[in-house]
């Protein structure tokens, strides 16, 4: 066992602290450096910001601009529409039998009184032969009874018979008189029959699709074999609504609609002009709006019937309105604006009244005034109060560069 006097646990004590106390001084001097060196780093952070807010302000924004100024656009309303046959027929037979051929190519254009169909001919063969075998014995009848007559008259005169007897004959022969009048009708209606067998086309136009097939049997003014639609010219059916119609000045009459105007479904305007050929005399009670029907040329067949398309009716034109891009008004909480130039080059909201659409074009009805430069490009880019860098629409946006650096002059 080793045992230590005081002395020497004295000194160990004080090498213990010395210890400690250099510990705890490297320590400070590791933190004091970690300190230094992340306030330069601060200070130098700042010093960027501050460069940066100096020198790093925003540059105005190339927007192109259109300087407004009024102008006159028709008086117009646009509405969906849908096309229609001028004409438009479905094929029935008028009499009963079996369908024995077609003889058009569905979907092909068909000629007035073209034959479209033959039904089983021979049923209606015998009838018209047996009408006129029962008017060759009605003549003979007829014949035999005028002899008759004939005949007593002449012993009337004679007194070799009673006057009853003759006139009994007359009447015989009046009755076979009238009873071939009855058998000259079922002849003419036998051959009717027979000639309805041939079914034929009442107009011409463009033949629908076949709905039954050969050899099927069909029945009297019933069974539907097919439709046939005249397409040239080709009517446009559509509506407006009491709204649309105060626009335009009040209920629409085939007189005071100007022009009339077709949009295909690819947006292209139909080259031909139409012309209104009906209008309501009424409002429809369910729906609100008045029933219109014009017609367009269609010697190309472009129009079929059925399509949706768009029809635009002009009944005047408004003067001193402006005109702005589609693209230029936007839609907010208060309803619709655009963005304009104010004299500081700063872009400033602007609510407008918008009427309707001209082409591409949005009509403006109130909110600005001759001179206003209004915005049309770059607007997703721009908060109201932006410095902008106004130009011409069309023309290509200026350089901010060129104007704020401009290049240095040499010198010698």
């Amino acid at each position: 066992m080793v045992f230590r006097t005081g002395r020497q646990q004295q000194r160990q004590n004080i090498v213990r602290v010395a210890h400690v106390k250099t510990s705890v001084f490297a320590l400070n001097t590791i933190l004091l450096a970690i300190t230094l060196a992340a306030s330069v780093a601060l200070i130098g952070c700042g010093k960027q910001d501050d460069a940066g807010k100096a020198g790093g302000a925003m540059p105005a924004m190339p927007v192109g601009v259109l300087t407004l100024e009024p102008t006159s656009v028709p008086i117009s309303a646009e509405a969906v529409a849908q096309t229609e046959g001028a004409k438009e027929v479905e094929i029935r037979p008028r009499v009963g039998g079996i369908l024995l051929k077609k003889l058009f190519e569905e979907g092909a254009p068909i000629k007035s009184g073209q034959a479209m169909f033959l039904i089983d001919p021979i049923p209606f063969q015998i009838a018209l032969s047996n009408a006129k075998a029962q008017l060759a014995q009605q003549k003979a009848r007829l014949e035999q009874t005028q002899r008759e007559a004939q005949r007593l008259q002449g012993l009337v005169a004679t007194q070799s018979i009673s006057q009853r007897e003759a006139d009994n004959a007359s009447s015989d022969n009046a009755l076979a008189h009238a009873g071939l009048a009855q058998f000259e009708a079922a002849v003419r209606e036998a051959e009717l029959n027979l000639s309805y067998t041939t079914v034929t086309s009442p107009l011409s136009g463009i033949a629908g699709r076949f709905e039954l097939s050969e050899g099927a049997l069909v029945s009297a003014s019933t069974s539907l074999l097919t439709k046939v639609s005249q397409i040239t010219p080709i009517w446009v059916r559509f509506s407006l609504s009491d709204n649309e119609l105060a626009q335009l000045g009040g209920p629409l009459t085939q007189g005071n609609v100007k022009d009339v105007r077709l949009i295909l479904p690819n947006g292209e305007e139909y080259p031909k002009k139409g012309q209104m050929n009906f209008a309501a005399s009424s409002i429809d009670p369910a729906l609100g709006t008045q029933q219109l029907r014009a017609v367009f040329e269609n010697a190309d067949k472009r129009l079929l019937p059925g399509q949706f398309v768009r029809i635009r009716v002009v009944t005047g034109k408004k003067d001193g309105v402006f005109v702005v891009p589609q693209t230029a008004v936007l839609t907010g909480d208060q309803g619709k604006f655009v963005y304009i130039v104010n004299g500081k080059n700063e872009a400033t909201i602007r609510p407008i009244t918008a009427g309707n659409w001209v082409g591409k074009d949005w009509v403006v009805l109130s909110g600005l005034k001759v001179g206003d430069k209004v915005i049309v490009d770059n607007i997703i880019k721009i908060r109201p109060g932006a410095a902008v860098m106004p130009h011409p629409a069309g023309e290509p946006a200026p350089m901010p560069n060129a104007a704020a650096n401009p290049a240095p002059k040499s010198t010698k």
